[in-house]
């Protein structure tokens, strides 16, 4: 796909409404995979080397952020697009609606968007069922999960376990995320005590888990751009003592001080695209220093351009993921950055 023919159809579907241009967008892609007119529409996926991470063959280093793929029904479309991995969800034990609309904003001069989707999702059973039916995408597949949102904080790691063993030996990895604003209270479990509480509690399942099944399933904790080094450096400790296999760095952020006095600047949420991209990549490099090669990071945060990817690995991720940069760029984004890197 040429990057005019994206910004036609992003013209397009940028008049409409943002959660009704997602929910187009996604069956037009999934419509297109079944006629078989995607492949010939994507073009040719730019060659690249395979990265060995968390144990696992990644086709390439670039991949999709959850958040788009909510359900894990359009795997193959996205594949297709040249993704060499895809987060899927988040996914969460029961199926719920998420918060009330709207709930999605774009603050396009800023190639920004706002989001207080709340875990809207299908649940893990459905979750499951939607990956299972993926047919011709090879890549890897990374769920995604949370607890419910009328799940209680004292609860969370029973909901946690729930979706752990849900996916079990369907995902390729897990990434647990502690990090989403739009889930009352999501954001404490990220205090030191609680992490390490829950991480022991899903190694433990991890652990009886492959045992009973003989599949190895790596687990990363996803974390917010929103905390300064006193707080990395516990949060890293507990990850490096827990055994954690990955971290995925970052959500999206609190701060509107990129985009003050912009329209929808003021809406509660999380903010993700071009103003997120230096703060995540500091939080990488400040994780990075503290947990050096043990656990490697998943950067994500505003990639908005090859040398924004770039800057990601440079800071210490191994991997990257794409997500509102995709939603302004679209495909030529992906494949001017497997360009770059190769």
């Amino acid at each position: 796909m040429k990057q005019w023919q994206y910004n036609l159809a992003k013209n397009i579907l940028f008049k409409l409404d943002a959660e009704k241009a997602h929910h187009v967008s996604m069956s037009a892609l999934r419509k297109a995979e079944k006629l078989g007119t995607l492949k010939s529409l994507a073009g040719k996926v730019p060659q690249s080397k395979s990265v060995e991470c968390m144990g696992l063959t990644f086709p390439n280093r670039v991949g999709l952020a959850a958040g788009l793929d909510k359900e894990g029904n359009t795997i193959d479309a996205l594949g297709r697009l040249g993704f060499g991995f895809i987060e899927i969800g988040t996914i969460t034990p029961v199926a719920q609606p998420g918060n009330e609309k709207p709930r999605l904003f774009r603050i396009i001069d800023k190639e920004a968007i706002i989001n207080r989707m709340g875990f809207n999702n299908c649940g893990i059973e459905q979750g499951v069922k939607n990956v299972e039916s993926a047919k011709t995408y090879d890549g890897i597949v990374g769920f995604n999960i949370g607890k419910n949102k009328l799940t209680p904080n004292d609860d969370a790691v029973s909901d946690y376990l729930k979706a752990l063993r849900g996916c079990w030996g369907v995902a390729d990895y897990v990434t647990v995320n502690i990090s989403s604003p739009n889930t009352p209270g999501l954001r404490d479990l990220q205090a030191a005590d609680d992490t390490a509480r829950l991480l022991e509690a899903l190694k433990k399942e991890q652990q009886i888990l492959t045992r009973d099944s003989g599949v190895k399933m790596p687990i990363t904790f996803k974390v917010a751009p929103d905390m300064g080094e006193p707080q990395i450096v516990e949060l890293s400790k507990v990850f490096k003592d827990g055994g954690l296999e990955g971290l995925v760095a970052t959500n999206t952020t609190i701060d509107r001080t990129e985009v003050e006095g912009k329209p929808h600047a003021t809406e509660a949420g999380g903010l993700s695209g071009s103003p997120v991209t230096q703060k995540s990549t500091e939080v990488i490099r400040t994780f990075h220093s503290h947990l050096g090669k043990d656990i490697p990071i998943i950067g994500v945060g505003g990639i908005m351009n090859a040398q924004d990817a770039q800057d990601k690995l440079d800071a210490g991720a191994s991997l990257i993921q794409l997500y509102t940069g995709f939603i302004y760029h679209g495909p030529p984004l992906v494949h001017s950055i497997l360009k770059h890197l190769s």
